[in-house]
C-alpha cells in the first residue's frame, strides 16, 4: 500500500535525495507564480484523484485560493521514482502530502498528525482496542499492511503468524490493497484490519457497519503516528515560508476539510484527538444609528 509515511519514504528511494551545488541555487526559478503545480497520485482516493475529490485535493483547492492563481495537476502514480520524475524534473512546484523528515524533499511545516487506526465491524469485542498489547486480539486475524509500523508491532508480539500482508508498493491504478483490505473484513476473512489512518478513517466512513478507532494507547516503538507536511524542492526557502504562511493563517480550515473527509487528526505529540475547530463567528450587521 502506498498512503502511509513509511510507504511514502519508501516509494521515493528511487528519487535522487536532494539538489546540490549549482542546482541548488537554481531551483527557485522553477516555481510557478500565476498556477499552483501540484504533483499527485492519479488514483490514491481518498487522499487525492484525477476527479480532484480527495482532501488533498481540496486543500490544494485551498492553497490555491489563498494566492490568487488557479491549480494545474502533474499526474503521476506514486511509485518508485515520484519525486524524480514530477517534483525535482520541474514538472510542478509541491507534493501536498509528504512525511516530515524525509530527506527527498524539503519539508513545509506540518499541517497535520495522524496516525494508523483499527479497523473492526461494529459488533465486534475488538471495537474498543486501543494497543497491540490488547489481549482481545490474541489469536485473531487481523490484516496490515506488509512492512509497515504496525506489522513490526504484530511481529513483535508473536502475532503475524495469523495475520494477513496486504502489499505496499502498488499502482493504486490497478491495486486497491486498503479496499481489499475492508472487503476482507466486511466478508469475514480477517477479523480486523490495521491502515494509515488518513487512508482507513475516509474509507471506514464511506462504509456501513465498521468503526475505526486510532491506536492511540501504543507507547511502544515504533511510532504509529506522523506529522505530514507539504514537499516541495530543496533550496526553495521563499516557497516554502510562502507555504508555511498559508499553512499558518488557515490551519482551522485545513482542519475543518480533513475532520470533514473523516481522517483522524492528532496533536502534535500523537497523544489525543485534535479538538474539532469552532466554526467562524457569524459577522452582525454593522449598527446604523437612527436618524
Amino acid at each position: 500500500m502506498t498512503r502511509t509515511p513509511l510507504g511514502r519514504l519508501l516509494l521515493a528511494l528511487g528519487a535522487t535525495a536532494g539538489l546540490c551545488g549549482p542546482a541548488r541555487a537554481q531551483v527557485a526559478d522553477l516555481v510557478s507564480g500565476d498556477t499552483l503545480r501540484v504533483c499527485a497520485d492519479p488514483a490514491n482516493s481518498p487522499m487525492s484523484n484525477r476527479e480532484e475529490t480527495g482532501f488533498e485535493n481540496r486543500i490544494a483547492d485551498l492553497v490555491a485560493e489563498k494566492r490568487g492563481t488557479p491549480v494545474r495537476y502533474t499526474w503521476f502514480p506514486m511509485v518508485t521514482g515520484f519525486i524524480r520524475q514530477t517534483l525535482q524534473a520541474g514538472r510542478c512546484d509541491v507534493v501536498m502530502g509528504y512525511a516530515q523528515g524525509d530527506d527527498l524533499v524539503l519539508n513545509t511545516n506540518h499541517y497535520y498528525t495522524s496516525t494508523h487506526v483499527l479497523i473492526t465491524r461494529d459488533a465486534s469485542d475488538l471495537a474498543g482496542a486501543e494497543t497491540f498489547s490488547d489481549p482481545r486480539l490474541d489469536g485473531k486475524r487481523i490484516g496490515v499492511v506488509a512492512g509497515s509500523p504496525p506489522a513490526t508491532h504484530l511481529a513483535r508480539r508473536g502475532m503475524i503468524g495469523l495475520a494477513r500482508g496486504y502489499n505496499l508498493v502498488v499502482d493504486r491504478r490497478v491495486e486497491n490493497p486498503a479496499a481489499q483490505m475492508l472487503d476482507d473484513l466486511e466478508a469475514g476473512e480477517i477479523d480486523a484490519a490495521i491502515l494509515w489512518g488518513p487512508i482507513g478513517g475516509p474509507l471506514v466512513k464511506a462504509r456501513e457497519g465498521l468503526t475505526a478507532r486510532p491506536l492511540l494507547g501504543e507507547t511502544a516503538t515504533p511510532r504509529l503516528f506522523y506529522r505530514i507536511t507539504m514537499g516541495v524542492r530543496a533550496g526553495e526557502l521563499e516557497w516554502k515560508h510562502e507555504l508555511n504562511s498559508i499553512i499558518r493563517r488557515n490551519q482551522a480550515e485545513i482542519d475543518r476539510i480533513l475532520i470533514d473527509a473523516g481522517v483522524p487528526i492528532l496533536d502534535d505529540y500523537g497523544a489525543k484527538l485534535k479538538e474539532p475547530p469552532q466554526a467562524a463567528p457569524r459577522r452582525s450587521a454593522p449598527f446604523t444609528p437612527p436618524t
